[in-house]
């Protein structure tokens, strides 16, 4: 465990060189921006929409970042052969891709709470209150981005960075649309649709699944036997 703890810490570092906080600093002109404009609008929609885009920037921007920092994890050891040095040494490659996997958590974890520190300063600058939804929104966003890492971290072990590129963002894709999928051949009255989208619901993560977000947005929690099912599916996944 101590290896895999130290490839963890080393690529932890790698990732902090890779200028993902330039994502968080765009981040953080999108909230200040945003406080100023929707207090500018004044509307009745305006808490809403506050909740909204700040929920919906740390979604896009760490899923961002699990996506793009993921698929060229193992990619660039390659390139730089340090691959090879390290799996020289008595490091299996379970170990070395477990390493990999934490050390890209420990990056998403560390980004996600700093934009969650700057999406808490807004709302408190605003005026306004941070619900038990949110909170459940946030906690559902980062188990999500741990099966992107997963997804991510899998085809880069085996594939250039473009071919990982488009298997991530594919699968990333399809996962949001599992349950509009299955919908569509339930009705659908061809068998071979049925069929197909009954493979693809029950083969792919169904990423919607931690999608809290609107209701969020109006205060609407989970229940909580369902909230620590998703994150126990998360977790299996």
């Amino acid at each position: 465990m101590r290896k895999v703890w130290i490839i963890a810490t080393n690529s932890f570092r790698e990732n902090c060189r890779d200028r993902i906080l330039y994502n968080l600093l765009i981040f953080a002109l999108i909230m200040i921006a945003l406080s100023v404009i929707v207090v500018q609008l004044s509307t009745g929609e305006w808490q809403r929409i506050t909740v909204d885009v700040g929920l919906s920037s740390i979604s896009i921007f760490g899923s961002l970042m699990a996506i793009f920092l993921g698929i060229s994890l193992v990619s660039k050891e390659i390139e730089k052969r340090t691959i090879y040095t390290v799996l020289a040494k008595p490091v299996s490659r379970s170990a070395f891709l477990l390493g990999k996997y934490l050390g890209l958590v420990i990056t998403i974890l560390v980004n996600i709470s700093i934009m969650v520190v700057v999406y808490l300063l807004v709302i408190h600058i605003l005026g306004l209150h941070f619900s038990w939804a949110q909170a459940q929104a946030i906690i559902l966003i980062f188990f999500k981005l741990l099966i992107v890492v997963s997804i991510a971290l899998f085809f880069s072990s085996f594939s250039t960075v473009t071919l990982s590129a488009i298997f991530t963002l594919s699968l990333f894709v399809l996962g949001h649309l599992t349950d509009e999928g299955k919908a569509f051949g339930a009705q659908s009255k061809k068998v071979i649709y049925k069929y197909a989208t009954a493979v693809i619901y029950y083969l792919i993560p169904n990423l919607s699944n931690y999608s809290w977000l609107d209701s969020a947005t109006y205060g609407i929690a989970m229940p909580l036997a369902d909230f620590g099912m998703r994150l126990g599916i998360a977790v299996i996944t």
